[in-house]
């Protein structure tokens, strides 16, 4: 089989194309394999990794995305399936099929030099696998060259295995002992697929198959964990949940390595077909949730019923059954014999960083900081709501903060109820202070708000406002910082950077600041002393009393405003030195009181948000309200179609009966002016002509001729009174 192999290589070898079949390359798994490989250089993975390439891996571990931004030559050519035919095509695949004939599929797959199935993440495609690799192997007299077939399964077909030493059940199993793996009940049909595909292509030469069982995969832009990162990410709730005791070991591997173990198969054609594919840690299901917790989440864990898991949305029964598998395995062979650049070896607490890193890249989870500054009544406040509930930012103001943090250190001081004893996780807290501490620095508050009228120092103010920029939820989303900080100093001390190596690197520039925490957008709000007079005069006395916009108050305090804001080193020149220009808007000239158009123009200027976008309840209301909304429009149109329409009908009935008075009253003068035309003609009648007339008739009624109008004509002819 060896000696077949080496005769085989050399002809491949001068085969610098290959097309690759991938199904679903509009899936979490397929789309980065395939994408991964489109920028493989076939046969790349047979030479030996330099330590040059090392460094480079270790680079693009870091930035996955950016190292494979750049295409070469001679890599593979990926074509597949998409689950749905109005998605656009996936930049890396050259041809997509969606809804085609088996016959079809057939005529595609026969042109490709590698078909991978990939059945991780749908079921279904266990069937469609089998009928594949059927089809294939009743037509290998027909290949012109060698075919591989990669299924890639799960280790779930390994769930239910007995352990290799009953009493040692921290024994590995290993790619040698797939012979015994029992499935977990739910993965019959993966395990039917795996048996099915080990059964045809033993001619290497024609037709090899193999079939890959990788752990849990997460990396990039989604997997399984995908559920607690965004659980997380949104913040929404004080501890993450871990499902059962969460000791069981869970095989896992990131879904790159996955795809530099597939490259390896496809270039090696190894003799051994079933291979395992995990990385080197052995990590429980709680080390992968503490993980994501302390890296991006609320640091706590929390352990509830395993039953709690299905009331997960984000989670489907096969997600559930990875999360409580309790099995390990070893990936000796890919270890021994594969060339990869690992993304994550040592798994994926070890590289939680770079993981991390590439989640929120991939699905653009960046944060928005935002500052703004400006006099008293200008419409800070109003325009950070706006803004953040429009991009789902954390409005901080002073105030706030620094009641949140008196509430917080008094909450340390007092004695904690038994009820609480139950999370054990939280002990291992670092960021808690201890009681001694707390105290001391509630004291310290206390006595500086004696001193100073009730004001509070700037030093606590800046230590405050920093440890809330520096919380997860700020670093997540990010933030708005309304009204603060108010002059340069304190803008100095709040974004200083702590770290003093990092100091002694950044002295070379301007002066050191803290990346994590500084602001991207800083918006300068500015108006008129009179405009903003007015528009405090203007304001209802109920919204006015007990606050800042009394007339005193408001004076001094805007006096204040102007006072600090004359100076050379205003927070502005701060922002300005370090070239993050202020955006610059008069409220004044805008002459809009509730600032639409400022937060419209800084809309425009922040862009657009960069987080999850709607819940599904919020797009529930989102499309109940727009429901609303278009039933009362409709309601609104139809009434004013019915008035419209009943205005008309009255006017027509005015109008008709406007018309009809009048036709009434023409007839009437018509009738009136024939009566008078007609009176003249009558005497006239009644005086010459119906005194002959009437005898003429009379005699011609007595004489009754055989033509009595010829009579009356001679007759009248006869007496004519003129003559006579």
């Amino acid at each position: 089989m060896a000696e077949e192999e080496e005769s085989a290589a050399p002809a491949e070898k001068a085969i610098r194309i290959q097309r690759v079949f991938i199904n679903l390359v509009d899936s979490y798994s397929s789309r980065n394999i395939g994408k991964f490989l489109s920028n493989c250089v076939v046969g790349a993975s047979l030479e030996e990794i330099t330590e040059e390439e090392e460094e480079d891996d270790e680079n693009k571990s870091a930035m996955p995305e950016a190292s494979m931004a750049k295409l070469k030559e001679g890599t593979f050519q990926i074509v597949g399936t998409v689950s749905k035919l109005d998605i656009p095509r996936p930049e890396f695949a050259v041809e997509t099929y969606c809804g085609i004939s088996q016959e079809d599929l057939l005529l595609r797959l026969l042109e490709c030099d590698v078909i991978i199935y990939n059945i991780t993440e749908n079921p279904q495609q266990a069937e469609e696998a089998i009928w594949a690799v059927s089809a294939l192997n009743e037509e290998t007299s027909h290949f012109e060259k060698r075919k591989v077939f990669i299924l890639v399964s799960t280790v779930m077909t390994w769930a239910r295995s007995k352990p290799l030493d009953p009493d040692d059940s921290e024994v590995p199993f290993t790619e040698e002992d797939y012979r015994r793996r029992k499935q977990h009940p739910n993965f019959l049909d993966h395990i039917n697929a795996e048996k099915m595909v080990l059964k045809f292509g033993k001619n290497v030469r024609k037709f090899a198959t193999y079939v890959v069982a990788a752990g849990l995969q997460y990396g990039m832009e989604g997997g399984i964990l995908h559920a607690f990162f965004k659980l997380a990410w949104l913040g929404e709730v004080p501890a993450l949940p871990v499902f059962g005791d969460g000791t069981n070991v869970i095989p896992a591997i990131h879904v790159l390595d996955l795809a530099g173990v597939i490259q390896n198969i496809i270039d090696h054609v190894p003799k051994l077909r079933y291979l395992v594919a995990v990385d080197e840690s052995v990590h429980t299901l709680e080390d992968f949730v503490k993980c994501i917790s302390k890296s991006t989440g609320p640091g706590k864990i929390q352990k509830v019923p395993k039953e709690n898991a299905f009331l997960t949305k984000d989670l489907t029964q096969e997600n559930i059954d990875h999360l409580l598998v309790n099995l390990r395995m070893e990936a000796l062979f890919v270890k021994e014999n594969f060339n990869i650049r690992w993304f994550a070896q040592a798994g994926f607490v070890e590289n939680i960083n770079s993981i991390l890193k590439e989640y929120k890249q991939s699905r653009r989870l960046l944060p928005i900081k935002i500052c703004i500054l400006g006099p008293p009544a200008v419409g800070k406040s109003s325009v950070a709501e706006v803004l953040a509930k429009y991009y789902k930012l954390h409005h901080i103001k002073l105030k706030d903060v620094i009641s949140e943090a008196i509430a917080k250190l008094e909450a340390i001081i007092t004695p904690k109820d038994v009820t609480e004893g139950g999370e054990e996780e939280g002990e291992e807290e670092e960021e808690e202070d201890n009681v001694e501490d707390a105290q001391e620095l509630l004291e310290g508050i206390k006595e500086s708000m004696d001193q100073n009228a009730g004001r509070l120092e700037d030093q606590y103010i800046i230590r405050f406002m920093k440890e809330k920029l520096k919380s997860m939820p700020c670093r997540n989303q990010g933030y708005i910082l309304d009204g603060f900080p108010k002059t340069y100093d304190q803008a100095k001390d709040l974004f200083s950077q702590e770290d003093e190596e990092e100091e002694e690197e950044g002295r070379g520039k301007m002066f050191p600041y803290d990346k994590l925490i500084m602001p991207e957008f800083v918006c300068s709000l500015d108006a008129s002393d009179e405009f903003l007079k007015e528009r405090v005069m203007n304001l209802p006395e109920s919204i006015v009393t007990g606050t800042h916009y009394s007339q005193d108050r408001f004076l001094r305090a805007l006096s204040n405003y102007r006072d600090v804001n004359t100076e050379d080193e205003t927070v502005l020149n701060y922002f300005d030195e370090l070239e993050i220009h202020p955006i610059h808007i008069d409220v004044g000239r805008l002459e809009d009181a509730q600032n639409r158009l400022a937060i419209k123009q800084l809309i425009k200027e922040v862009g657009e948000p960069r987080n999850y976008g709607l819940t599904d309840e919020e797009k529930a209301e989102e499309e109940r309200k727009a429901a609303e909304e278009r039933l009362a429009r409709e309601a609104m149109e139809e009434a004013e179609r019915e008035h419209k329409e009943a205005v008309e009908t009255a006017e027509k009935i005015a109008r008709w009966e406007e018309w009809n008075k009048r036709l009434e009253e023409v007839k009437r003068e018509e009738r009136e002016l024939l009566e008078a035309q007609s009176i003249p003609l009558r005497n006239y009648l009644m005086t010459y002509v119906m005194p002959t007339l009437m005898q003429g008739l009379n005699e011609c009624c007595k004489v009754r001729p055989d033509d009595p109008v010829d009579f009356l004509a001679e007759y009248l002819f006869k007496n004519n009174p003129e003559t006579q």
